[in-house]
């Protein structure tokens, strides 16, 4: 029977299915009632590594494993494997018997199923749908792939082998649950019953070589001219919101445009979970904590942004802001921690103003609209607005100046702008990058500071 099935076993690499590209693929009902028959050979397949992994478990002193070289414990796993399956009458051939052994290994040392991906340096996101169901996203683009867990207690289980090694746990009482892997990449899984499907995790995976600001040029994400001029706005210490939606690219510019800073200043991070890749030397990150299970012990982002100002800081950059540290983040930026930056979920530059005003009524305290809006346009001088465009592809959509008020009206201008042009034939979202033609405010101020940009910077394009 074993010698049948892993002579027919499919491929580890999967065939995927692009979700986005609407002239190749299914709908998602079509997706999910291709799959709705249990795969009898997977199944098989699933069963028996279930069987060696109990007697791996039998046989080995999980208690000093992390100690033992993964080559020594190769061998020793593929040794107990082959017992097993000799035992049992059940042989496999040469790339089914590797191919177990490496997913026993990950079932031991890492996270089982979800470690090839995590390996994959092509995936950005992974999306676990219950424990039969899983998507990854590559350049933007959704896509299933054929790789599921055993039963939903195995999905389980590798739920809690991430947040326990952080020190955190999800049950029936707190059903849901933030952490990040060692590398860095942050996850959020829920489970029943606010789950209603079943057990579902998202991981947003961290790059190893976080992209440059010449890097985000070469893919189209802006021009060189807007390039220049980001760099020459960190360099001249102007506070900077950067603003866009879900997936649009605001880690990694805010990755992108830290690397403009000089390495001679002492900056503080602040984070819910920290990702920020700084290059400085000078860098002391700060990381948010959550209740212990007795419900004590929680440190929120607007605690450690109120101890960052003690920290003699010159500049603060909060991972994002959510709700009422954006006041003592305004406040800092408002008393000479210029330089500072932070990020915002909003669908425009205009909408990100407004979020930051509603995040500030968190606070629970009376303040006047005009007070609010008269900090934000003091306190910032420039929203950087990012959207991923439905070809996946992300881009910044504006460079926008805060110019002061008018009456309780905040005043923008727009220095830059992604114009679209439509769409190709394949799905690609066709448009440009150009200076709107205004020459920004802060120009005397880019200038005092050293600056000197190219005149063309702000020269309007020509149709």
């Amino acid at each position: 029977m074993f010698d049948k099935f892993s002579r027919s076993m499919p491929a580890a690499q999967p065939n995927v299915i692009h979700l986005t590209d609407h002239a190749k693929v299914a709908t998602v009902k079509e997706l999910q009632s291709q799959h709705s028959a249990e795969d009898p050979q997977l199944a098989e397949w699933l069963e028996l590594k279930s069987t060696l992994h109990e007697a791996l478990l039998e046989r080995l002193n999980l208690s000093v494993i992390e100690k033992v070289e993964r080559d020594a414990l190769r061998r020793e796993v593929a040794g107990v494997v082959s017992t097993a399956l000799g035992d049992a009458g059940k042989p496999l051939n040469g790339d089914d018997f590797n191919r177990i052994v490496d997913e026993l290994l990950d079932e031991i040392l890492g996270f089982g199923p979800l470690e090839p991906l995590l390996a994959d340096p092509t995936i950005n996101d992974i999306l676990v749908n219950g424990y039969r169901t899983v998507y990854v996203e590559r350049y933007g683009l959704l896509e299933r792939v054929p790789v599921r867990f055993r039963d939903e207690k195995h999905l389980l289980r590798v739920i809690d082998k991430i947040v326990s090694k952080m020190g955190r746990r999800v049950d029936e009482s707190q059903p849901w649950v933030d952490a990040r892997l060692e590398d860095g990449s942050r996850v959020n899984a829920i489970i029943r019953p606010c789950a209603i499907d079943g057990p579902s995790v998202s991981i947003r995976k961290f790059s190893a070589s976080p992209l440059t600001m010449q890097k985000l040029v070469d893919t189209g994400a802006l021009n060189s001219h807007a390039s220049d001029f980001l760099r020459a706005l960190v360099y001249a210490r102007l506070n900077i919101l950067i603003a866009g939606g879900t997936g649009s690219g605001k880690t990694t510019m805010l990755n992108a445009m830290s690397s403009f800073i000089d390495h001679s200043e002492r900056v503080v991070t602040i984070e819910d979970a920290a990702e920020l890749q700084l290059q400085q030397e000078h860098v002391v990150r700060l990381e948010t904590r959550p209740p212990s299970p007795s419900g004590t012990g929680a440190v929120a982002q607007r605690d450690l942004v109120r101890n960052a100002l003690r920290m003699r800081p010159d500049r603060i950059i909060v991972g994002e802001v959510r709700g009422a540290e954006t006041f003592d983040m305004l406040q800092a930026m408002n008393t000479g921690h210029d330089g500072s930056m932070t990020t915002v979920h909003a669908n425009s530059a205009r909408d990100a103003l407004g979020r930051l005003e509603q995040m500030v009524t968190m606070m629970g305290i009376e303040f006047p609209v005009s007070a609010i809006r008269a900090q934000i346009a003091s306190g910032l001088q420039f929203v950087v607005h990012l959207s991923r465009l439905a070809d996946g592809t992300r881009r910044v959509m504006s460079i926008s100046e805060i110019t002061g008020m008018e009456g309780q009206v905040i005043t923008m201008q727009d220095i830059f702008v992604f114009q679209k042009q439509g769409r190709s034939e394949s799905g690609e979202v066709l448009g440009r990058f150009v200076p709107t033609g205004i020459r920004p405010r802060c120009a005397e101020q880019l200038m005092a500071a050293g600056v000197d940009l190219d005149p063309e910077t702000f020269r309007a394009a020509k149709d």
